[in-house]
């Protein structure tokens, strides 16, 4: 029998399939549900993909370290929440090869090297989680996922000077990042959610709420320079994969926003939060004080995992 669709259009049919498995788990504020033809970028490169007959290589800059603040988190070290997000990660590459049988993978660069000194956590705990996240990805078999930080990079320098590195040869001025905010809606959500982040995880601060909010606007405009810094970095090294982000993005973005787990705030992350596990069996993630108050503390190889819900709270 004579074929009725050309290859090219076999390879577009199969990567629009994929966008859609990814739409479902789109992280965005304010917008309703969207159609794979509003991801052209997304789209060309997942095709790219599949027209090599190759894995498609998906980056989310993400994992960075636990929140300081222990009223939000269960320590330093990954937990429930990075276990199941990591786990739905695999998966969602598992649908992919069910549709393009190269299937896909996710590198996962961790990025709290990066960050360190901005957002007050010690180098010796982002070590510890990256090298947690490892074994764990490892431990669950997880063989579709991959860790990729600073280290990978700039591991010859101590962590202090490999942010000295990025500062310099790497980020955007103050000024090109001020400006942009100024002048883009999107840019100036992305600077106020950090410097709610950054507000929230100063629970030792010692001044006042006003000088603690001023230093943390300061603060935000370091972690957006590096945060771009860190997305060139891995674009260098990964050039041609498909990028994720943990942040909302608006629809046609060249980021696609992906929700790893359900959270009543979009912002909210594995890192930032405890996992609860609610009495119907499904999962959310909110702080640590507040899991408390509704369930009892899980404990798993020893250190404090998630929390179960109360049948009564």
């Amino acid at each position: 029998m004579p074929l009725t669709t050309t290859p090219d259009a076999l390879t577009v049919a199969t990567g629009t399939a994929i966008l859609h498995l990814l739409l479902p788990h789109h992280r965005t504020a304010g917008e309703g549900p969207a159609v794979a033809e509003a991801f052209p970028h997304q789209l060309r490169r997942i095709t790219g993909f599949v027209r090599e007959g190759a894995p498609v290589v998906f980056t989310l800059p993400a994992f960075p370290c636990k929140s300081p603040n222990p009223a939000k988190v269960l320590g330093h070290l990954p937990d429930m929440g990075e276990r199941l997000s990591l786990t739905f990660l695999d998966a969602l590459c598992g649908d992919i090869e069910r549709v393009h049988p190269p299937g896909a993978r996710i590198v996962i660069c961790s990025d709290g090297h990066v960050f360190g000194d901005l957002i007050g956590v010690a180098d010796e705990h982002i070590d510890a989680y990256a090298d947690e996240l490892r074994l764990l990805i490892s431990r669950l078999g997880l063989t579709r996922l991959s860790v990729f930080d600073l280290r990978d990079v700039l591991g010859h320098l101590p962590p202090a000077a490999r942010r000295d590195h990025v500062d310099e040869h790497h980020a955007p001025t103050p000024e090109t990042v001020r400006a942009e905010i100024g002048a883009d809606d999107h840019a100036l959500a992305l600077y106020r959610g950090i410097t709610r982040f950054l507000v929230e995880d100063s629970a030792d601060h010692p001044g006042t709420r006003s000088a603690l909010q001023r230093a943390c606007r300061r603060r935000a405009y370091g972690v957006i320079r590096r945060s771009r810094a860190w997305g060139d970095l891995v674009a260098d090294h990964h050039p041609y994969s498909v990028r994720l982000s943990i942040h909302p993005q608006p629809v046609g973005a060249t980021k696609f926003g992906i929700r790893l787990l359900d959270a009543p705030d979009a912002w909210t992350t594995p890192w930032h939060s405890a996992a609860l596990r609610r009495t119907d069996g499904t999962w959310t993630l909110l702080p640590s004080a507040t899991g408390a108050r509704q369930g009892r503390l899980i404990h798993r190889e020893g250190r404090p995992s998630h929390f179960e819900q109360a049948l009564y709270v």
